[in-house]
């Protein structure tokens, strides 16, 4: 697998775990309890792989999924939605919020996460730490 994928893979892959960990903490009361320690492995798992850190900021662009959802529930918003069915009754949703702030927030989140994964890619390994740790640097 080349590189280039194998950076997309962890970005990916955190920012699934940052997005279970979102739903997890905000339904901890119902199936939140269930989900974490899934979540908790996963990340075990993902931070055991070798070069994992380079797709950390995909943590970042997972606080995008969640105002990505709430865009999708308000849709109709703001204010009053009301529906007709074929038998005439009709039914109607108070209080939804604008969604056009939450798109707003969402993007910024993922663009700011996918971002920075570009920034940190191109940085250059330059060799060994002095010391004896056998990690590559990477250049500031």
């Amino acid at each position: 697998m080349t590189g280039s994928k194998r950076d997309w893979l962890m970005f990916t892959g955190w920012l699934l775990i940052g997005a279970c960990y979102i739903l997890g903490m905000l339904s901890i009361l119902s199936i939140g309890i269930f989900i974490l320690p899934i979540t908790m492995a996963g990340t075990v798992v993902l931070a055991t792989r070798r070069d994992t850190q380079r797709g950390l900021p995909g943590l970042v662009s997972s606080a995008s999924l969640p105002l990505f959802l709430l865009t999708y529930l308000n849709r109709q918003g703001p204010g009053t939605h009301c529906t007709t069915s074929a038998n005439g009754g009709s039914d109607c949703i108070e209080g939804l919020l604008d969604p056009w702030p939450l798109l707003a927030g969402g993007l910024l989140f993922l663009v700011a996460g996918v971002a920075l994964f570009h920034r940190l890619r191109r940085r250059p390994v330059i060799g060994p730490r002095r010391g004896g740790s056998g990690s590559p640097r990477v250049a500031p």
